[in-house]
């Protein structure tokens, strides 16, 4: 536990080993079990709602959402990760591909890390509100603080890429899209995270493979429409 802050502290830090040029495989494996770690915190807090507000099945929920939330931040990077390799590669930064993987990983290590410093505040709001949908906006801000904290963290990290090829800054630009996109669709297919308490606790929604942004547009059509 004690080398798992230590190494969350140095990410947060950029600490010398996070940032040499030489050693990038090793880092990265370390930076990546530092993600996976404290993804899972905040995926089993993210799934306590149940349990706070006296329902069944609390414990299937947690364990369930303690796995998604790291499939969620590894999926929507590894799934995005040969379109960006083709982008360095157009760009002419492929020399450079694997200290960007190195930064873009500890970037995502270090949004889980802000999620799970984040995690107290969940716990006070589920057991301050029994409302699912009050849960699920509060855990969608939580995201949010802490995918704007790795944004900065990743800038920082791309510092010494930018200052070599300022080229690294437009595909910065197009990571973001990507992953955003890829993030967004994983999501839908991976709820719930929370657990609706009308619903079974399952791993999956039958709707899971539907278009989340043919969805989401119908949502919003409706809403417009004012129609149910």
């Amino acid at each position: 536990m004690e080398s798992l802050l230590t190494t969350a502290d140095d990410i947060l830090r950029r600490a010398a080993w996070t940032t040499r040029a030489a050693r990038v495989g090793p880092a990265v494996w370390r930076l990546g079990a530092c993600l996976a770690a404290f993804a899972l915190w905040y995926g089993a807090v993210m799934g306590a709602f149940r349990g706070l507000t006296g329902q069944e099945q609390w414990l299937r929920q947690m364990i369930y959402s303690a796995v998604k939330v790291p499939l969620l931040l590894c999926g929507a990077f590894v799934v995005g990760l040969p379109s960006f390799f083709v982008l360095s590669s157009i760009a002419g930064l492929r020399r450079d591909f694997g200290e960007s993987v190195r930064a873009l990983v500890a970037a995502q290590a270090g949004l889980a890390i802000m999620l799970a410093a984040l995690s107290p505040l969940t716990i006070v709001w589920y057991a301050s509100s029994t409302r699912y949908d009050q849960a699920l906006a509060f855990n969608g801000v939580m995201f949010a603080a802490a995918s704007l904290g790795a944004q900065y963290l990743l800038r920082q990290y791309y510092r010494p890429l930018i200052s070599r090829n300022p080229r690294h800054r437009k595909l910065l630009v197009a990571w973001a899209g990507i992953y955003v996109l890829v993030a967004v669709q994983l999501a839908w297919l991976l709820r719930p995270f929370v657990g609706s308490p009308q619903q079974e606790v399952q791993f999956l929604r039958p709707e899971a493979w539907d278009n989340a942004y043919v969805k989401v547009a119908g949502i919003a059509w409706r809403a417009l429409l004012g129609s149910p």
